[in-house]
């Protein structure tokens, strides 16, 4: 796979952006996803790749990577134990020097003009705290990349919105490094969703973009019939709803409503996915 070009990479003004990808027994895939942070319109600062004690050679691969970009750019984080993606996710961000982190999925992608586009929005409106954006699903590897010419605006993202609906993806999320909330510990279905609840309950400002910038190189989630994956996050939904609630931040109320609503997706979920496997 060609890589970047270095003079884009080495430009003396990179975004203040810190990239953190968890990596699990992805020798497969993590080279495309730092390729496409490495062919951004406007190049990020750093690179964090965070192995969640893969044991299969992944890390040294990773090792490998990091000699092939400009010194300082790509950075290794080993981890001694499987802790999940969440916890992975918290050492990058812990290891961090920019203001804004970006998490990527190291079997997905971005598009080129992802950070010139996200990051630039939020350069200019500082009081937000998250933007997420929408993706390309089930790509082929040979789909050729188009240019974004109609740029719109995000659109601000209520807590009942949220609490309808996870409308962010990880791969999809540039966040502020500043921000209190975490990634729950050892904790590996939805909390992603638990962390965008979090911030977006404690009324920190939270948009999304209509624009397509992440690019997936699988099914949406649930059209691959794993009944088990479906059944993992329903659990976690429901306990990042009692999360919340414990917390403060809804009423015991709330976390009925949406918990109801939110078993009877997942039943309907459930039918969707058996009828499919059953034809």
């Amino acid at each position: 796979m060609p890589f970047a070009n270095w003079s884009r990479l080495l430009q003396s003004n990179p975004a203040p952006v810190s990239v953190v990808i968890p990596c699990f027994r992805c020798k497969d895939t993590i080279e495309r996803a730092v390729h496409s942070i490495a062919q951004q319109t406007l190049p990020v600062f750093e690179v964090i790749l965070v192995d969640d004690c893969s044991a299969d050679g992944t890390l040294a691969l990773l090792y490998a990577m990091q000699k092939r970009y400009p010194q300082g750019w790509l950075k290794v984080i080993a981890l001694q134990s499987n802790q999940g993606p969440g916890s992975a996710r918290n050492r990058g961000w812990q290891q961090a020097k920019q203001e804004y982190i970006a998490f990527l999925d190291a079997d997905d992608a971005w598009h080129s003009q992802k950070i010139e586009i996200q990051y630039g929005w939020m350069s200019r409106h500082p009081e937000v705290a998250l933007t997420g954006h929408a993706e390309h699903y089930n790509l082929p590897e040979s789909q050729t990349e188009k240019p974004i010419t109609n740029i719109t605006d995000p659109v601000l993202i209520n807590p009942h919105q949220l609490l309808r609906k996870n409308v962010f993806s990880t791969r999809s999320v540039m966040l502020k490094k500043g921000l209190e909330q975490r990634f729950k510990e050892g904790q590996y279905y939805c909390e992603d969703y638990l962390l965008w609840l979090q911030i977006c309950l404690s009324q920190q400002a939270c948009y999304r973009f209509s624009i397509p910038l992440a690019l997936v190189f699988k099914k949406a989630y649930g059209e691959a019939g794993l009944a088990s994956n479906l059944f993992q996050m329903e659990k976690g939904e429901l306990q990042s709803y009692a999360e919340v609630t414990k917390q403060g931040l809804i009423s015991p109320l709330t976390r009925f409503a949406y918990s109801t609503l939110s078993v009877l997706k997942f039943i309907k979920r459930l039918i969707y996915v058996s009828l499919k496997l059953n034809k």
